[in-house]
This record gives C-alpha cells, structure tokens and sequence, in this order.
C-alpha cells in the first residue's frame, strides 16, 4: 500500500481534482454563506442609503479577472436597482469597457427590464479614460477635466443625471471592483481623501491583503475574492427573497466546486505527509 502511494500517478490526482470539481457542478451543490463584517458593512451601506441616491460604480478589472469578480459587479448594479439609486459607472482599464457593458446588459437592461430605467436620468456610462491616478484626482476635484463625455461621446452637460454632477464627492457612496494597478488601492489614495466619499471596494484574493490595513477608516467594506461575493449574494437573497435562488447567484454557485477542490487539496497534503514521513521510518528501520 505504501509503494503504491508513493509511486502514484499524477494522472489519478488531476482525475480527482477534476471530479471534485464537476460533481457540485453537475448537482448544483450550494452551501450556506455567513456573512463577515467588511461584506455587511458594504451591503448596509447600499441598503440604507435614501432611495435614488447617486451611487459611483468603478470596474477596474478584465476578462481575465471576470469569474472572481464579475459576480460582485452584478451584486452592486442589482442592490443599486432593488433601491433604485442613480448610477454612474465607469472604468480606469481598457479591457474594463465590455465589464461595464455586460452588466449594464445583463442587470439594468436585463433583469430590471420591467423597471424601465432610463439611460441619461437614472443611470449614465462614463466609459474608460486613461490616466490612472491622475484620472482619479480628476473625478474628485473637476470630473470634466477627462470626462467631460460619456461613453457614446454625449456631453455630460446633456445629460439630466450628470449635468450638476462636477465631482465624484457629489455621490453618497462609491463602489470599485478591482483586480489590479490602478483599482482599490488608488481610489483609497487619490479619490476618497479628497473628501468624504465613502468607498465599498471588492478586490480579488491576492489584492484583499493590501486592503485590509485600510478597513475600516478609509474603506467601509471589503468583499475579498469570490467567497466575500457569495457573501454579498446571500445578504441579497436574506433581504430580499427574489435573491434566494441559487440559479441567479453566480458566486454562490462557484462556492461548491471551490469547497471540495480545496477540501482534497488539504487532504492530498496531509496523506503526502503521512507518506513520506511512513516511508522514512520504514528506511531507518532497515
């Protein structure tokens, strides 16, 4: 038994992975989500704003980054509708436009088709502008210095949502999901101390980290990885019981597969341990 463990083939573990992954797939196996205190914090501050608040949506991530993030963007947009809160949105990243794109798509036109929302009055796409940080202080002291247009090339002037908007600090909160330079970390630095903005960030796993140490002074909240968004998703689903669904919580969903790869992840490491440390006693006892 202890030279077939040490002689296995790789193959047979990239076989089990493979199936703790597809099993909760292929059942839709869900789990409950608790929700920590930097993903209420975030979701409080949405809930409790007054109806038709004008709310900043900042996505500054890429494809690439979608699995983990998009799940947040998607949460944002449908608790801003479920309050009908006015949103702008926009992006710091080139690849971020069809970010934006789909969830205008998906959530606005989509979902809440039957609210009827109306483009220019209760919400407006800014697009991408280059810059970085130097976009940021731009949004914060005089937004039209680069956006002086929205992403189809309409002055902001004729626009009824933005036409007395002249800085990012005319918003009641500002949400960025972000997977990189420039994100969370340079909106903490150049937009919210300029005012009193405050900022619910939601940030992949390796950038929640360099987070934290600004939680909770300049950040409200965090959402961390795909877990802070099945988090978000499930408060939506206890507030409102549309949300209860698993079929329409796209995080919560992924939660399952990353549940079990992780599980035999940590099982794979004890029982190679157990190994190797049986196969050195059975050497020394030679």
């Amino acid at each position: 038994m202890l030279d077939s463990l040490i002689t296995l083939d790789r193959r047979w573990i990239f076989l089990l992975m493979g199936l703790a992954v597809a099993i909760p797939v292929l059942t839709q196996q869900t789990f409950p989500e608790a929700l920590t205190a930097t993903s209420r914090n975030v979701f409080t501050a949405v809930e409790e704003l007054p109806e038709g608040s004008l709310v900043l949506l900042a996505f500054d991530y890429d494809p690439g980054s979608a699995p983990e993030l998009q799940p947040m963007a998607t949460a944002f947009t449908r608790h801003c509708c479920l309050k009908k809160h006015k949103m702008v949105f926009l992006t710091l990243w080139p690849t971020g436009t069809p970010m934006v794109d789909q969830t205008i798509r998906d959530v606005i036109q989509g979902e809440f088709a039957d609210l009827n929302l109306q483009y220019g009055e209760d919400y407006v796409n800014l697009g991408y502008r280059p810059g970085n940080e130097v976009a940021i202080k731009a949004l914060a002291t005089d937004m039209r210095k680069l956006f002086n247009t929205d992403a189809q090339g309409t002055s902001l002037d004729d626009l009824p949502l933005t036409r007395d908007v002249r800085n990012i600090l005319a918003a009641k909160l500002a949400l960025n999901v972000s997977a990189g330079y420039p994100g969370a970390k340079e909106w903490v630095q150049y937009g919210t101390t300029q005012g009193t903005l405050p900022l619910g960030v939601g940030v992949t796993g390796v950038q929640a980290p360099q987070m934290y140490p600004y939680y909770p002074d300049q950040v409200l909240g965090i959402l961390a990885a795909l877990k802070g968004a099945a988090e978000y998703e499930a408060a939506l689903g206890d507030r409102y019981e549309r949300y209860r669904d698993p079929k329409l919580n796209a995080a919560i969903q992924r939660m399952g597969p990353q549940l079990f790869a992780h599980l035999l992840m940590v099982g794979l490491i004890v029982l190679g341990n157990v190994v190797h440390f049986a196969h050195r006693r059975r050497e020394a006892a030679q």
